[in-house]
């Protein structure tokens, strides 16, 4: 019998590893065409849709902003902007929260200007979180569609449209630099703060507190700038119950505090309780605040005599100088030093437009290192 040559054992070998190649490339072809196929489809639902789409990365920073088709297409998208400063949420905490936990996110109502000299639009935002090839998260993707809404009178569209444009500068121009200059100071701590002495990243430290607290003042001047267009709910508010939970918060936010308050039982008002809350928050804060420096602090809320229609915050505090009480309620004014006492400065003049809003007025008495009062009315009607 002939025996066989190497020949017989690899020309089979050789045509079965042909066959295995053709075969692997006529899939790869079909493969590749059909994801080009599937894509170009993709492409014709995302033309057909008449919502924006967006796409954010694990910062929840936004990616993508596309408009819809036919739309102008907006503002461009400059890198590294939170989905919350371009589309402004009234439950901005409640979103918040959503995000940590990389929940769905179900007809979230806010606030969007597709660009700088367009006025805001109520928007309803979906969204849902995508994960990578590991199946780590990796961000966001959702729509956003813009509600119709009835057209308000002349006067009011125009002063709506410059408080929505003013709202708009605030929360993004007004953030860029202050997010470069965070962001750099980081860069520069994290990368060279073992190189720097104790003088040099103390620096650092106060320029990285700087920027938080102007991102903190932004935050304080949109929510203020919003109270003139947020409407009014009136209902009985029991005042003393409102005082009792903001007094709470307060102590659990400074445990240590050893501070007297005097509340007024009864205290029955009508109107916002949200907004009024606001109030209280403000200046009984404001008082738990001067009097931090004070031995066997006291704060009162109480109606002021022959005065059934007004009420009054006051303690023993730091109190101030009156010659320059005609300051209290501007934006941004403060007779303190941030050092000894922090602060925004917007919360006096969050209380004013408020208490204004409800037909009131608002004013205040003090001495210096004797306390002060602020006084408040709400009228019944």
């Amino acid at each position: 019998m002939a025996a066989l040559t190497p020949w017989a054992f690899v020309l089979p070998s050789l045509l079965i590893g042909a066959l295995l190649a053709y075969g692997l490339a006529r899939q790869h072809a079909r493969t590749r065409d059909e994801l080009r196929r599937a894509r170009e489809e993709l492409k014709r639902l995302n033309d057909q849709l008449d919502v924006w789409q967006w796409r954010t990365d694990t910062a929840h920073c936004l990616t993508l902003l596309r408009a819809p088709a036919g739309a102008a297409p907006g503002a461009p998208l400059a890198a590294g902007v939170p989905l919350a400063e371009r589309i402004v949420f009234p439950a901005a905490e409640a979103l918040r929260q959503q995000l940590a936990a990389h929940a769905p996110l179900h007809d979230l109502e806010g606030r969007f200007a597709p660009a700088a000299e367009q006025p805001a639009r109520r928007v309803l935002l979906r969204g849902a979180p995508v994960s990578d090839d590991e199946g780590r998260f990796a961000g966001y993707a959702g729509t956003l569609r813009i509600l119709e809404e009835a057209v308000p009178a002349p006067a009011d569209a125009d002063a709506e449209a410059e408080r929505e444009s003013f709202s708009y500068t605030v929360s993004h121009d007004l953030r860029a630099p202050i997010r470069v200059v965070e962001g750099f100071t980081r860069i520069l701590k994290e990368d060279y703060g073992a190189s720097l002495d104790r003088i040099a990243n103390d620096h650092l430290d106060r320029v990285l507190g700087a920027a938080a607290r102007m991102n903190a003042m932004i935050d304080a001047l949109l929510a203020l700038s919003k109270l003139s267009s947020q409407p009014i709910t009136r209902q009985p508010v029991n005042l003393s119950q409102l005082a009792a939970y903001v007094a709470e918060d307060l102590r659990r936010q400074s445990p240590g505090r050893e501070i007297v308050l005097h509340i007024e039982p009864g205290l029955q008002v009508m109107g916002d309780p949200t907004l009024l809350r606001l109030v209280l928050e403000n200046l009984l804060g404001n008082a738990w605040k001067y009097t931090a420096k004070t031995r066997a602090a006291e704060v009162w809320l109480e109606r002021r005599a022959q005065h059934p229609d007004t009420y009054t915050v006051r303690d023993n505090g730091a109190g101030f100088d009156m010659r320059f009480a005609d300051r209290l309620f501007g934006v941004f004014q403060r007779l303190h030093s941030a050092n000894d006492f922090q602060g925004t400065g917007i919360g006096l003049a969050t209380v004013r437009r408020i208490v204004r809003r409800h037909g009131g007025e608002v004013w205040a008495e003090a001495e210096v290192d004797r306390g002060a009062s602020f006084h408040f009315s709400l009228p019944a009607g």
